[in-house]
């Protein structure tokens, strides 16, 4: 049985006095242990996938389909049945740690707040496990920064913080969003590596959230690639990578910087790639293919007609022994714009 279990989930917000579909058909399996990575560009849906995952979806928003964690629907739960999950056994890594910390209580007393609460710990036995966290996830001086506050630590220091509160009860799932986000380069790799060691060493499953290809393909073994609240491309990370087959997936890896591009004459390296257009707004999503219009391959059916997943072949036998997902699936009307190697369009 799946841990976690997400079948034809929707979810209806309500915007100019009408109910707007903000995210379309989401289904997806993760096993215990298994890291599974969500992708695409800022409104794709990502976050708010996340955020109704853990039941903290906006107010006033309809949630239909079906979120079953270890066998049990989620949807219909009471605020009290959510909360004796959140911070227990699924947790999140928010995006920015400034503002997912209380700047007016200590970081000790944030860490072990959710040990007294799910776990029933005295506050000074929390206070001891919680300095035990932060040495974990690499604070120095544990047991004096402890009694400190989060304006006092750095940017980094303040992301692991996040971390240790996350890992307070050992959840069975960690969502992390965009963990790295404002961290230079080297930080942002320590905060990878320290996420992949925690999640082996408690068996955790992880959904890892990021807008970068480069971090997905290094620490998940599934990947779900989003656009307008909507599940596009899925599948092995390895086989995806090996062919992108949707001209999104392909768009978002041709916008990458890469140091091998070409330069112009003059030495000075040339404009980089973006996708045409913007992501439209919620009421303005096409009827059809949520791409469509952005997309070169787009015809008139694309705006009407909705794409339905299809099968790609294109993994190996032996990825579908660790893959949850277990398939190379792809959302698109037309097939030419599917084949191997086409990326003549993002030239």
């Amino acid at each position: 049985m799946p841990l976690l279990e997400v079948t034809g989930l929707n979810l209806f917000l309500r915007s100019s006095g009408r109910s707007v579909q903000a995210l379309r058909h989401i289904s997806f399996k993760l096993e215990r242990g298994g890291a599974l990575g969500l992708i695409g560009e800022s409104g794709s849906g990502k976050s708010l996938t996340a955020m109704t995952l853990m039941g903290l979806q906006p107010q006033q928003a309809s949630v239909t389909g079906s979120l079953q964690w270890e066998g049990q629907e989620l949807l219909g739960s009471t605020e009290r049945q959510w909360q004796a999950l959140r911070g227990n056994r699924m947790a999140m890594v928010f995006q920015e740690p400034m503002t997912a910390l209380n700047p007016v209580h200590t970081i000790g007393r944030q860490v072990a707040e959710p040990m007294v609460r799910h776990l029933g710990l005295a506050p000074r036995e929390a206070l001891k496990a919680a300095t035990g966290l932060l040495e974990r996830v690499g604070i120095p001086e544990p047991s004096v920064r402890v009694h400190d506050y989060p304006h006092q630590f750095s940017g980094g220091q303040r992301q692991r913080i996040t971390i240790a509160m996350a890992l307070a009860c050992q959840p069975d799932l960690l969502i992390a969003d965009e963990p790295t986000t404002a961290l230079d380069v080297t930080v942002q790799q320590q905060i990878l590596d320290l996420i992949n060691d925690l999640v082996a060493e408690r068996d955790m499953a992880l959904i890892l959230i990021s807008h970068d290809l480069g971090v997905i393909s290094q620490n998940v073994d599934d990947m779900l690639v989003m656009y307008g609240g909507q599940i596009v491309e899925s599948g092995p990370t390895a086989a995806i990578f090996r062919h992108m087959a949707h001209p999104y997936t392909r768009g978002l890896m041709a916008a990458r910087p890469r140091l091998d591009a070409a330069r112009q004459p003059s030495g000075q390296p040339y404009a980089l790639f973006t996708i045409a257009g913007n992501v439209p707004a919620l009421p303005d999503l096409p009827r059809g293919c949520t791409f469509a219009g952005r997309c070169p391959f787009t015809e008139a059916r694309c705006f009407e007609e909705r794409p339905q997943r299809v099968g790609i072949p294109s993994f190996q036998p032996q990825e579908a022994e660790y893959s949850s997902l277990g398939v190379h699936q792809v959302r698109c009307l037309r097939p030419e714009a599917m084949r191997p190697g086409n990326t003549e369009a993002w030239q």
